[in-house]
Parts: structure tokens; C-alpha cells; sequence
């Protein structure tokens, strides 16, 4: 959890910088909305490069096992995530500023590809039989700790600093902070062994030289619901954690402040949520759960954006808190729906491809791209709602066609 925390750390402050400084910092040349379109392009390159993660230590996880890849993808993340606090501006450096901030980001996505799957697995594979939500939960609360820590440094240096001092040089210290949080994340992740079902695939023979050709030969129906369980959650955390910072910044006029309190209290409220929700998941079932996450997003959309024109501070944090925690709903039982899918020689393999690709497919990279130009396009909010609608709707459709994803096996 601790581990998973940290990379979502590193994650979640170039997500919120995308929103609230990037687009002026990195493609000055352009209007205030335009540059935060650019910004949003450095995000989905991180969603872009995710799958290629999933591909690389996937197959890794499944042949040289999943201590190893998780060590590898976290010293990757702090690296690439340290260096943007040196990046040049771009009236420092140019057009090369911009260049380097989009391969750092690339580099992110590709250590975050590779991550999710092998800390679900630690947790599945060294927990006990029977609670497979619960052990499967420990990884899912790790990205609520990484937004919660991220959301308070920023939201700290936001009221320390005045406008221009952030802009200026605030914006770096959360960045430089990950660097030692990195070093903190590899120490422990030296003192977790490796995960008694590895070793028993190793001692039998049971690794496959080729873990995805026989992915793609023998389980493409699972592969194929298992990403499309990804895209409800994935457009919805988008709404709420990226686009809902410019949105109440440009459109409503509420100050950074408020919705980075609103995130920070959202967080919050996720962690317990996730173990929460893991456990009744344990009670009712992963697939009862997940669907009545979906469920109760679909209403939620539809009264997100009214709330937030409100403008009241009180009601926009309420809202992105209660969105939250209805993510957590459907995130709580994620890693145990999917990592269920795939059998343990190829279940590394399986849980990362499904995973970045299903975000990808599923419009995640891509969603506040979508979001801001839909409402550029139409000038209105319910064409937002509806996207948001329409993923919820196609995940609960693919839930309801698993199989063997749903029973308790692995």
C-alpha cells in the first residue's frame, strides 16, 4: 500500500500541475483554455504510456517475479517525477521545455503501468483464502494516500505562497519531495518477500517463456472484460480530479484553494471507503459491490456540475468528497475483480494489459481531453454528464458478462 502510495504521489501532483500551472508555464504562447488543452496532452501521454508498462513488466512479473518489477517501476517513477522540479520553463529553455516535460510524463506512465498489477498481487497472493476483496483492497488505497499526500503539500504551498510565488517556484517543492520519498519506498519494498505463489510457479516449472502469447491465444475473453471494467471508474476520477481543477477555477471563479481542499477531503474520506467497501465485497461479493458503485455514479453525474456552479465552497468540497467516495466503491474491489480473471502464470501479464489498456480504450488517457473539448464545443455541461453516463453503463454491461472473474478463485 505504502509503495503504491507513493508512485500515485508522483502521479496525482503532475496531474493537478497539468490543472493548474502547466498550461502557462509550458505553452505560454496560447489562450488560458487552449493552454490547459495542451496540459491535458502531457496527462494523456502518461495514460498512453501506460500500456507499454503493462506489456514490459507484465511479462517480467510473470517470469522473474513481482518483488523485483515492483522495485524497478518505483525507482523509475521517483526518478522521472524528481527531474520535472529542475525542468526549464519555456521562457527558460524553449520549445525543448515542453519536449522534456512530455517524456518525463512518458516515463511516469510506464512505471505506473507495470505498478498497479504487482502490488495487487502482493497483497492477493500473500493474503489469506477467503478474503479476496480485503486483500486485494491494500493496493487500491495505496492511489487515496498518494492523492491525500499529494492534495496537502499542494494545497500547503498554495496558502504559503501568493499567486506569482507559485507560479514562480512553489509549484517545484512537491516534486522535489518525491525524490526522498522514492528512497523511503524502496527500503521498504526490499523487506517484502516474494510471494509464495511465484515461488511454487518457479519450483514446479510453471513460468512461461511468453506469458502474453498465451494471454492473447487462450484468454482474450477475459482480457476483454477485465479492461472494459476499468472505463466507468477511470472517466469518472478524471471528472473529478482534473477537470473539476479548471472548471472551478475558469468557469466558476473559485479560487485553486477550494478545490484542492475539496480533493484533500475526498481523499480522505476514500481510504476508509476502500476498506470499507472491501469488506462488505467480502460479504456480498466483488461483482454486487462494483455494480453498485456503477449504479450510484450515474445519478451523481448528473448533479455534479449544478452543485459545483453553485459556487458555494461548502458544496463544491461536499460534492467532489461524495464523488470520491462513490469511486472508491467501484475502485475498492477493482484489483480483486480483475487480478481473478487470469490464472497465476499469466495473472502479472493479464492484470496490467487489461488494466492500462482498458483505461486507455476507455477514454481515461484521453478524458479531460474529451471533457474540455466537449464543453468548448457545446458550451454546456450535460454532453459532460452524459460521457460520464454512457462509461458507467458499459462497465456494468461487462461486469454482468464475467464468469469466472466474478467467483472466488484465482
Amino acid at each position: 500500500m505504502i509503495g503504491t502510495a507513493l508512485e500515485w504521489y508522483d502521479f496525482m501532483i503532475y496531474n493537478t500541475m497539468s490543472a493548474l500551472v502547466f498550461g502557462r508555464l509550458f505553452f505560454p504562447a496560447s489562450s488560458p483554455m487552449t493552454g490547459t488543452l495542451m496540459a491535458f496532452s502531457t496527462y494523456a501521454v502518461g495514460y498512453l504510456s501506460r500500456p507499454l508498462g503493462g506489456i514490459l513488466f507484465g511479462q517480467m512479473g510473470d517470469r522473474i517475479g513481482r518483488r523485483a518489477v515492483l522495485t524497478l517501476t518505483l525507482l523509475l517513477m521517483g526518478i522521472s517525477t524528481g527531474l520535472v522540479a529542475f525542468l526549464p520553463t519555456y521562457q527558460m529553455a524553449g520549445a525543448l521545455s515542453p519536449i522534456i516535460l512530455v517524456l518525463l510524463r512518458f516515463l511516469q506512465g510506464i512505471a505506473l503501468g507495470g505498478e498497479w498489477a504487482g502490488a495487487v498481487l502482493l497483497g492477493v497472493e500473500h493474503g489469506c483464502a477467503g478474503r479476496r476483496g480485503l486483500n486485494a483492497s491494500w493496493a487500491q488505497m495505496g492511489p487515496g494516500v498518494g492523492t491525500l499526500a499529494s492534495s496537502a503539500v499542494i494545497a500547503s504551498v498554495a496558502t504559503l505562497t501568493d499567486g506569482a510565488q507559485f507560479l514562480d517556484w512553489g509549484w517545484r517543492i512537491p516534486f522535489v519531495l518525491s525524490g526522498g520519498l522514492a528512497i523511503v519506498g524502496l527500503w521498504l519494498r526490499h523487506g517484502v518477500r516474494e510471494t509464495q505463489t511465484f515461488e511454487t510457479m518457479q519450483r514446479k516449472g510453471r513460468t512461461l517463456r511468453s506469458p502474453i502469447r498465451h494471454l492473447l491465444r487462450y484468454h482474450g475473453r477475459s482480457l476483454v472484460i477485465a479492461s472494459l471494467s476499468r472505463i466507468g471508474p477511470d472517466v469518472l476520477y478524471a471528472l473529478l480530479v482534473v477537470f473539476s481543477l479548471t472548471y472551478v477555477t475558469q468557469v466558476v471563479g473559485q479560487s485553486r484553494v477550494i478545490v484542492l481542499t475539496a480533493l484533500l477531503v475526498g481523499s480522505t474520506l476514500s481510504v476508509p471507503a476502500t476498506l470499507g467497501f472491501a469488506l462488505l465485497a467480502d460479504r456480498i461479493g466483488v461483482r454486487m459491490v462494483y455494480l453498485g458503485g456503477l449504479f450510484m455514479a450515474i445519478p451523481f453525474a448528473c448533479v455534479f456540475f449544478p452543485l459545483m456552479r453553485t459556487g458555494h465552497e461548502a458544496a463544491i468540497i461536499a460534492t467532489v468528497a461524495a464523488g470520491l467516495v462513490v469511486h472508491a466503491s467501484m475502485y475498492a474491489v477493482q484489483g480483486a475483480f480483475i487480478t481473478a480473471c487470469f490464472p497465476a502464470e499469466i495473472r502479472y501479464s493479464g492484470s496490467s494489459i487489461s488494466y492500462t489498456f482498458g483505461s486507455l480504450a476507455g477514454g481515461g488517457a484521453f478524458a479531460p481531453l474529451i471533457m474540455t473539448v466537449l464543453y468548448r464545443t457545446t458550451g454546456s455541461t450535460l454532453s459532460l454528464s452524459l460521457y460520464v453516463v454512457v462509461a458507467a453503463a458499459i462497465t456494468a454491461l461487462a461486469l454482468l458478462r464475467a464468469d469466472r472473474a466474478g467467483k472466488q478463485e484465482y
